[in-house]
């Protein structure tokens, strides 16, 4: 067992405090600070970068080789964190709060936990799990000043959060799946532009959106009782794999019986992830990537309709139509002139 405490008054000065313990070397480049470790205690990397509107970016994507315990303790430094695990997972409890009670933080999970100062943070990460988290960390006062001018529009649970800024209460929110938090995550993860303007500009519009979507699944998920499920993480990262395996693969003739085969998973279970993490049954979910697709092939390819049709897996052009106009308010031949006219008129 590996335990980690960290009592800095900064993102800065609480890794520095876990380089001093898991070891590994810190660089910095255009303010994103990395520390890399490779060694008998953790193989991965630890990043963030610090922005002036009282926000901190802190990504985890390291795998630790023995079972870890990490302390967060202190009085200056006690963000409202929001948190997303990409890969992985991990537990967490305040010291205030038995053992027994530590909650799982699981993957594609929208998580949300503020301490209060006399009430440390415990994280727990296992042994030999390829972690992957997201973690949007907000100086409360100094964001106050710098960006939230309309505080009062968050519903009352987050606005309390918000305004405690002498972190007075603890917070714990652990919501909904959300699958496009994960694909807004990963884009933020391939921002690969070297040079350190762009690349900051770019990084920190991400991190403004990924803030905007957990205030959002809070706002929805406080109006809405949180939906109940029977799947477990493993079955959720099964259904996710094979949603995008349909999305990369339109044309296949996909037929329930055929993916509860291929997946090991009940026809039930099938619909009740796709329902959960895309709000559509699986049927409704492979017309509505097949439609995108199409309507992607209408306008950056030269295939006339009935390609188009044949290369997302219908045989039917007048169901297509049907229901390509129902989508997108728009028959597909419209949809396919306009966009010729906008090219030639472009062009003059």
């Amino acid at each position: 067992m590996i335990r980690i405490k960290t009592t800095g008054s900064s993102t800065a000065s609480n890794v520095k405090q876990i380089q001093e313990q898991i070891g590994g070397e810190i660089t910095e480049r255009w303010g994103e600070y990395t520390l890399r470790v490779n060694n008998e205690k953790a193989t991965g990397d630890i990043r963030f970068i610090t922005f002036d509107w009282g926000v901190t970016l802190l990504e985890y994507n390291i795998t630790f080789h023995d079972d870890v315990t990490l302390v967060m303790d202190s009085e200056d430094f006690n963000p409202i964190r929001f948190y997303y695990c990409l890969e992985g997972y991990c537990g967490h409890r305040s010291e205030a709060q038995p053992i027994s009670e530590t909650k799982t933080l699981e993957q594609f999970q929208s998580v949300i936990i503020a301490n209060n100062s006399n009430d440390p943070s415990y994280g727990y990460f296992s042994k030999g799990v390829k972690l992957a988290i997201n973690v949007v960390q907000i100086t409360r006062k100094k964001f106050l000043r710098k960006r939230l001018n309309g505080v009062e529009s968050l519903n009352k649970k987050l606005y309390h959060v918000f305004m405690d800024t002498d972190h007075e209460k603890r917070f714990a929110y652990f919501g909904s799946y959300n699958l496009k938090l994960a694909n807004k995550i990963g884009a933020l993860r391939k921002v690969r532009n070297k040079n350190g303007m762009v690349r900051v500009m770019q990084i920190e519009g991400l991190v403004y959106e990924i803030l905007a979507m957990h205030i959002a699944q809070h706002e929805k998920d406080s109006k809405n009782s949180l939906p109940e499920t029977t799947l477990v993480r493993r079955e959720l990262k099964i259904i996710r794999d094979l949603a995008n395996k349909i999305a990369k693969n339109v044309s296949v003739d996909y037929t329930l019986e055929k993916l509860s085969m291929d997946t090991g998973l009940s026809q039930a279970k099938l619909q009740e992830g796709f329902k959960l993490l895309y709000a559509r049954t699986v049927t409704e979910y492979i017309r509505h990537v097949r439609l995108e697709a199409a309507r992607d092939y209408i306008s950056q390819t030269d295939m006339n309709i009935s390609q188009v049709v044949y290369s997302i897996g219908f045989s039917s052009r007048s169901y297509f139509s049907k229901i390509f106009k129902n989508k997108y308010g728009i028959s597909p031949s419209d949809f396919n002139n306009n966009v010729k006219q906008s090219i030639s008129l472009k062009t003059v």
